[in-house]
């Protein structure tokens, strides 16, 4: 059996149940490792600095008298200067 993916199949086979949660776990962090890393990240749970509950509450009130509307992507990168 020279094939890697049928190696891997058959490999898969021979595990005992209480195993294949782990392996899909590491599969999906092989797959995707920024999804893993994100689940597995610590919660943020520094204290909100007081300049920055003034940019929450500044960017609160903008949206607030526009309506809930924020800017349209292709808007925005116009203005950026990235169309």
């Amino acid at each position: 059996m020279t094939d890697p993916r049928e190696q891997a199949h058959h490999l898969i086979d021979r595990l005992p149940e209480t195993q294949l949660s782990a392996l899909v776990g590491l599969l999906e962090s092989i797959v995707d490792p920024v999804a893993a890393a994100l689940l597995n990240a610590p919660i943020d749970d520094e204290p909100e600095t007081d300049d920055e509950k003034q940019a929450v509450a500044e960017a609160s009130d903008w949206l607030a008298r526009r309506g809930g509307k924020g800017i349209p992507h292709e808007e925005a990168m116009r203005r950026l200067g990235l169309e």
